[in-house]
């Protein structure tokens, strides 16, 4: 895969390092020495809304705002985004979003073209896309207010629907909170197999089967959800812990120290570090330092 230094993709997008550096700073894309095409395709979004003139600020609110109540890992890959009034709106299979004013409409402008365009049947699948998404919104507003049959039921109802992974994720970690685990890894799984790209699915779904005590598939699916998204910083967190419960101390140190770089600062990192000095007593390591307070780099075996 082609990666692309700070400077190419400065080059490349025609913008400058204070905007990329103000872009990293609110959390809309990973600071970074290289990128990959993904990285670019973000970069291009923001870039683009910037255009708009929508500042870092309210771009990173809505996209927070959108991973609440879509389920969505990335809202910027993962759906349409575009500027209505004021506001950012993200479309995704026929239906548009207001993630910040909670709204949910029928997007007619990429629906109405195609309903013009199309037979009755596919019509009838553009409806139905809306109307699935409309009781999805619902349930996460149901749940937001704390109506948890209510949400239990509509996510329910989404899913006889077709599948659909947000509704699987978002009831199967309701029923993880219940600590009906098995429930909950099914449809954990479930989400998994209706977008094998969903990294939060296969994390959600290490979390499950590791209450059920099956180690070594918690570990595959932690593993996956590093591979499809390098920077879940929760995802190296459990892979570690899973490791040093199957007495793999080395494999369990380089995602201690993967943890502690994309999480340098707070209790969980401290212990991150920790358990790594630890591991490289025992094994008896040498490690070297990072000139910067992101402590631990690389290790020597």
């Amino acid at each position: 895969m082609n990666r692309y230094s700070r400077q190419d993709v400065l080059r490349i997008l025609h913008i400058s390092s204070r905007q990329l550096s103000a872009w990293e700073k609110v959390g809309l894309i990973g600071a970074a020495s290289d990128y990959g095409f993904e990285d670019l395709v973000q970069l291009r979004k923001l870039r683009d809304l910037r255009a708009m003139r929508v500042s870092a600020a309210h771009i990173s609110a809505s996209v927070r705002a959108m991973r609440a109540v879509s389920g969505m890992a990335n809202p910027l890959l993962e759906a349409g985004v575009a500027r209505r009034g004021p506001r950012l709106v993200f479309r995704h299979s026929g239906s548009a979003m207001d993630p910040i004013a909670r709204q949910f409409e029928f997007d007619f402008e990429a629906g109405g073209a195609r309903l013009a365009a199309v037979d009755d049947g596919a019509a009838a699948v553009i409806q139905r896309q809306s109307e699935t998404g409309g009781l999805f919104f619902e349930a996460v507003r149901c749940e937001e207010q704390g109506k948890i049959a209510e949400a239990m039921a509509l996510y329910e109802e989404t899913l006889t629907m077709g599948e659909h992974a947000p509704a699987a994720i978002n009831l199967g970690t309701i029923l993880y909170n219940q600590r009906q685990f098995e429930r909950a890894e099914q449809l954990y799984r479930r989400a998994t197999l209706a977008n094998p790209g969903y990294a939060l699915a296969f994390f959600d779904l290490g979390n499950a089967l590791d209450e059920l005590q099956r180690l070594s598939e918690a570990v595959e699916a932690y593993r996956t959800a590093i591979r499809l998204s390098p920077g879940c910083a929760d995802a190296h967190y459990n892979l570690a812990l899973s490791y040093e419960r199957s007495n793999e101390r080395r494999r369990a140190l380089r995602h201690w120290t993967a943890y502690a770089r994309l999480d340098p600062v707070g209790p969980w990192s401290n212990h991150a570090r920790m358990q790594a000095r630890k591991i490289l007593e025992r094994e008896q390591l040498k490690i070297v330092w990072r000139g910067t307070r992101t402590g631990l780099a690389r290790m020597a075996r």
